[in-house]
């Protein structure tokens, strides 16, 4: 048995997302593998913006597939379904998903419940609950306009009949997210449901602990049926907000250079977005100036462009790279990787360079710095170029293919001994230099046709540690022993045919297709998956021949 007693030996680890062992075609028509259930809705979760269409696949379509998917697990695994809805707004920061997801689990749970026996409650640890269709509600919900979707959502797909589950869990969310502040920022005309609605809909009491909540909820209801005139004493930043909107729009610019209004207008909750519509003109470079100390980090990222046109100093840009330079703020604003690189490609001016490299680091935090020798491959093929966006389907700003080279890029500056590799039909190493940028390092990738992942590997494969493609998985079959183009009789290209057995290889899907390029699970072939760097800190588990599981399971792993 010494056959077993060597060094190339690695312990067979497994990862939570899993193939099933059925196979099917990728939209190119390579021999696809389908994943269970948990597998596809985890990786269509942390991939999908609500009504967008891929290359591949309707908005609808996929909307659709995810609902079924949530509906039929919050029956099957409610407690598994339940920490991923949890996870997926908390550190996978989407919010539409977790949101829509929320309601269909309470609504699935329902129906089940009216047509079975019952479904079994979830299990007690330690005398507790672990979780209720009130409290997977109200976990889903972490920005004050979000109990207003939430209803809005719930009231156009099963009328406003609101089941107490979810009337429960959006009031103890309202405790939480109801401020003056919040009321100012979102309680706007343009709101389906107004903060006085959605109050009003479930009965929400104030906390106990906030004896100034009870006033403001009776202020919301009374300012949604316009008797809003007298504010309460209590409410001083409403006060303030009234006071200032009652300033002649013509006195209003001057308060800009008067530090004591100044501090007015920052105790009145003024966004900048509100500033710009109470001064009724342009934002010129005092109105940023004023505001910028009160700015939240994604807007003062999306709006670099506008602080250089309007002459923002150095001494208030050097204050926002500050910000930016700041890892715990950084890490509290949640934003996407990739936002920084949109920041960045936005800037013209090269005084934000560092601090937004500085910004996307401690975005990337969990990517390791990979021992021995890594081979990264990115997709540039036409169907990575669509992405997401927040608005109408395939408009974005940034595309998929942007977001896998951000990825690519961090973990090759990291990497010991890399190999960054783009690839669509054909293919090209890129030199990663030693401590350089990986802003500088995503600008020189290109646009490529076709996916061929087989080729790629091919070409570039030579005794890595480890493998890692970051890619939409939709490949083109490749055949043996020549790639691109099959003829009768010949073998079509495998992973395993590519990479010996022990070498390890992780598939980052960035778009959630039901179609697999690999096995994955086990056997040192793995998927990874999410606009967000979480699943990089599986990457030394697997490694070290640990298994890893969900996210929101590894903390007790």
């Amino acid at each position: 048995m010494s056959r077993f007693n060597t060094r190339t030996a690695r312990p067979r680890a497994s990862s939570p997302v899993t193939t099933t062992g059925e196979q099917t075609r990728t939209r190119e028509g390579a021999t696809g593998h389908l994943r269970d259930a948990k597998s596809e809705l985890f990786l269509l979760a942390v991939a999908n913006m609500s009504g967008t269409d891929t290359f591949y696949e309707k908005g609808g379509d996929r909307d659709d597939r995810y609902t079924q998917l949530v509906r039929r697990l919050a029956v099957d695994d409610p407690a598994w379904t339940a920490g991923l809805l949890g996870w997926l707004r908390g550190e996978g920061n989407m919010r539409t998903a977790s949101i829509v997801g929320a309601a269909e689990f309470v609504r699935a749970r329902l129906e089940a419940d009216k047509t079975a026996a019952g479904i079994p409650g979830p299990a007690a640890v330690d005398g507790a609950v672990p979780y209720s269709n009130r409290s997977v509600i109200a976990s889903v919900l972490q920005r004050p306009d979000e109990p207003g979707e939430l209803l809005g959502y719930w009231t156009a797909r099963y009328g406003r009949r609101l089941p107490k589950p979810v009337k429960r869990g959006i009031a103890d969310a309202v405790q939480r997210l109801y401020t003056e502040r919040s009321m100012l920022k979102y309680d706007t005309d343009s709101k389906g449901y107004r903060f006085g609605d959605v109050l009003e809909l479930v009965h929400a009491a104030p906390a106990d602990d906030k004896p100034w909540q009870g006033e403001l909820f009776k202020h919301a209801i009374d300012r949604r049926h316009g008797r809003d005139e007298d504010i309460p004493p209590r409410l001083r930043m409403l006060q303030h907000r009234a006071f200032l909107t009652g300033l002649p729009v013509s006195d209003r610019r001057d308060c800009l250079t008067d530090a004591q209004k100044l501090k007015y207008i920052a105790d009145a909750g003024m966004t900048w977005e509100a500033l710009a519509g109470w001064l009724q003109g342009p934002m010129d470079k005092a109105a940023w100036e004023a505001v910028i100390p009160t700015m939240g980090l994604m807007a003062l990222a999306r709006n670099l462009r506008n602080f250089d046109e309007a002459g923002v100093s150095d001494d208030v840009a050097v204050r926002i790279g500050a910000r930016f330079a700041d890892a715990e703020q950084v890490r509290a604003s949640r934003m996407f990787p990739f936002r920084w690189w949109a920041a960045y490609k936005a800037a013209p001016s090269l005084r934000w360079g560092h601090p937004l490299e500085q910004a996307l680091a401690h975005s990337l935090a969990n990517v390791p710095a990979l021992k021995g020798r890594t081979l990264i491959l990115v997709d540039r093929s036409p169907s990575m170029f669509p992405g997401y966006s927040y608005s109408p389907p395939n408009r974005s700003d940034i595309t998929l293919a942007e977001q896998a080279a951000v990825f690519g890029s961090a973990l090759a500056i990291r990497a010991q001994a890399p190999t960054l590799v783009e690839f669509g039909q054909t293919s090209n190493e890129l030199a990663v230099p030693k401590g350089g940028s990986v802003l500088r390092l995503i600008e020189r990738f290109r646009q490529i046709g076709g996916t061929d992942i087989p080729s790629a590997v091919k070409r570039h494969f030579d005794r890595h540690d480890r493998v890692v493609i970051v890619t939409d998985e939709q490949t083109r079959p490749g055949w043996l022993p020549s790639n691109c183009h099959g003829y009768g009789g010949m073998r079509e290209t495998q992973i395993d045919d590519l990479i010996p057995k022990n070498v390890p290889v992780y598939m980052w899907n960035m778009a959630g297709y039901r179609e697999a390029a690999m096995p994955s699970g086990a056997g040192n072939r793995h998927a990874l998956g999410g606009l967000a760097d979480a699943a990089f800190r599986m990457i030394p588990l697997l490694d070290a021949g640990r298994d890893a599981r969900w996210p929101w399971e590894q903390n007790g792993a």
